[in-house]
């Protein structure tokens, strides 16, 4: 493709030099640069791709998108300058795969929790239906059934349009996307073109990156506000937040709620392990799912699959088949009359969220044994107040490593214990090593009681020094259980 085509989704942008050149990729990252690429400097959070503009050059690099250009650079390339060059990558990358996005119906989900089930409950949903789907989301990407491995929660504008442009050649109608925070605030989602947004909540997390709640908020605002008005954005009317969401976007507004009057109304019937009885609009369904959480999951489901023009009482059919996402409240019976629940909760209000469901269904009638640990250079700031809130909603808790990473685990471990008193610190054990620190819960636990082993869920790695080590919360519970050792 030449240059000139291809840089016309961009806005306003300079050419100086050959504008006909011919491309043969693009690229942002200056050592995959080949002969005749593109290369986009961006300014990242840790690296300024302007920096590596020579060393592009002296790959091949054909052209050379950016926001100034270099002095004493020598040579025949040509440079597109453009105001921002962040969001020039994912303009550019869409432009290149042929626009897929649009050839797609795709629905984001934003929000501190409920992501990945409510965008695999939508994708398996529709895959029910007979329907080609995509998803992209934290545990794993599908292109209809097939998988492919992921990084991160929301890949680079590269791979995303890539995926996208895989997605529409394998016949997919229907893309389901999780979108974080970080994506929005780099721009990784631009040039993809939205049929619906989903709002789940906001609550603290990812303070390392943003630093302030208000810049966590406003970074997930930004992606309703430039939804299109054909769109729909579908929030959680129950969170203080929700509403922010919806103040000005030109989407068609809908709400879900379990409190109040809403588009999509629900209302837990009766709890159990086995699932939960609820009625949305006033129809009653029993589904896989246990906890407050989980309800309004399911009701975001509900309204962007009702959202997307699918029947109504069809849709209630095929929630009632579903059943949880790898990793998230997903539940271990011991031979011994115990439970264990494993689930991703890694933040304070996830974590409660959990721990309350599971008080739901015990009734008072068992103990509560949480496994807890917070990852390393991450968010100090709810280190102790996610201890804080295990020992408040837990019988015993016990502190442990989560990745590490590249702290060291006792001292992650202070921080969380930081947040308690002496009295706490009374049912409170510190068992450094992850897989000791579960067999120990798994030890003190008697019939009836239920473990909770938060923070890693579907992760099968733990990750110290930069080295990710094969570990998996459910392969070592089902291993201690099968073994008979509790």
């Amino acid at each position: 493709m030449r240059l000139n085509e291809l840089v016309q989704v961009l806005e306003a942008p300079e050419i100086v030099g050959d504008s006909e050149v011919e491309i043969t990729g693009i690229q942002s990252d200056s050592r995959l640069v080949a002969p005749g690429s593109l290369f986009v400097a961006v300014r990242g959070t840790a690296v300024d791709g302007h920096t590596y503009i020579g060393a592009a050059i002296e790959k091949g690099a054909a052209a050379v998108v950016c926001e100034e250009i270099p002095e004493n650079l020598n040579g025949k390339t040509t440079f597109v300058v453009v105001k921002d060059s962040a969001p020039a990558v994912g303009l550019l990358a869409s432009a290149w795969y042929g626009h897929p996005s649009r050839k797609l119906v795709l629905v984001g989900v934003t929000g501190t929790n409920g992501k990945t089930t409510i965008a695999t409950l939508l994708y398996k949903m529709f895959l029910r239906m007979g329907h080609k789907v995509g998803l992209l989301s934290t545990v794993c990407n599908y292109i209809n059934e097939r998988p492919i491995p992921t990084e991160h929660t929301t890949p680079d504008p590269l791979t995303l349009h890539r995926l996208m442009a895989d997605m529409v050649a394998d016949g997919c109608e229907y893309a389901f996307m999780e979108v974080s925070s970080h994506a929005i605030d780099q721009r990784r989602i631009s040039g993809l073109d939205f049929n619906g947004g989903i709002f789940t909540n906001l609550t603290r997390d990812h303070l390392d990156y943003h630093k302030t709640v208000e810049n966590y908020l406003r970074a997930k605002k930004r992606f309703f506000d430039e939804l299109p008005a054909s769109a729909f954005a579908l929030t959680n009317l129950d969170d203080k937040s929700g509403m922010v969401m919806l103040q000005n976007t030109r989407a068609k507004k809908l709400t879900y709620s379990l409190r109040t009057l809403a588009d999509f109304k629900g209302k837990i019937l009766e709890a159990h392990f086995e699932g939960t009885d609820l009625l949305i609009n006033n129809h009653e369904v029993t589904v896989h799912f246990v906890g407050r959480f989980n309800a309004y999951n399911l009701l975001a489901v509900y309204g962007a699959a009702v959202a997307l023009g699918k029947d109504p009482e069809d849709v209630l059919v095929h929630l009632s088949a579903l059943h949880p996402v790898t990793g998230r409240f997903e539940t271990i019976r011991s031979p011994k009359g115990f439970t264990a629940i494993v689930d991703y909760a890694h933040t304070p209000d996830a974590l409660t969220n959990v721990l309350n469901a599971i008080h739901e269904v015990l009734d008072g009638k068992g103990r509560v044994i949480t496994v807890v640990g917070c990852g390393g250079n991450r968010d100090k700031g709810k280190r102790p107040l996610m201890a804080k809130e295990a020992v408040r909603l837990s019988d015993m808790v016990v502190l442990t490593s989560d990745n590490p990473r590249f702290e060291e685990p006792d001292a992650i471990i202070d921080d969380m214990a930081a947040g308690l008193t002496a009295g706490d610190m009374e049912r409170v054990v510190r068992i450094t090593d992850r897989a000791q620190a579960i067999k120990t819960a798994t030890m003190l636990a008697q019939k009836g009681d239920v473990i909770l082993v938060a923070g890693k869920g579907h992760e099968d790695y733990q990750e110290v020094q930069g080295v990710k080590h094969h570990f998996d919360d459910r392969e070592l519970i089902r291993e201690l259980f099968t073994a008979g050792e509790v």
